[in-house]
């Protein structure tokens, strides 16, 4: 599967209502981290199918960043059944992200 980016519009159909556990990767183009963890989470989405993997611009959805209580980036949250399961701040090694699922 490949990343879907989250928007305020798309988020309760993306993520509230998925069927599958939900990754969530709360980024910014100016995060030196954000860009070193992206491609751990692009490979994990293009391998697993049974979840969903998301990406949050937070310079562009404050208000979704807000609602996580997100202060540092990047951040990395799993949804399932639309509730908050996990959390990790800062840049993890796939292994560690895989076990948060």
């Amino acid at each position: 599967m490949s990343v879907i980016t989250i928007t305020s519009q798309n988020f309760e159909a993306e993520v509230t209502h998925s069927d599958k556990p939900v990754l969530i990767d709360f980024w910014a183009a100016w995060c030196g981290p954000c860009r070193m963890l992206s491609p751990i989470v692009d490979e994990i989405a293009g391998e697993r199918a049974d979840i969903k993997v998301c990406k949050v611009n937070v310079d562009e959805e404050q208000a979704l960043a807000g609602q996580f209580g997100i202060m540092s980036i990047p951040t990395l949250v799993v949804m399932r059944d639309g509730q908050q399961r996990n959390k990790s701040v800062g840049v993890v090694a796939k292994e560690k992200i895989l076990a948060m699922l």
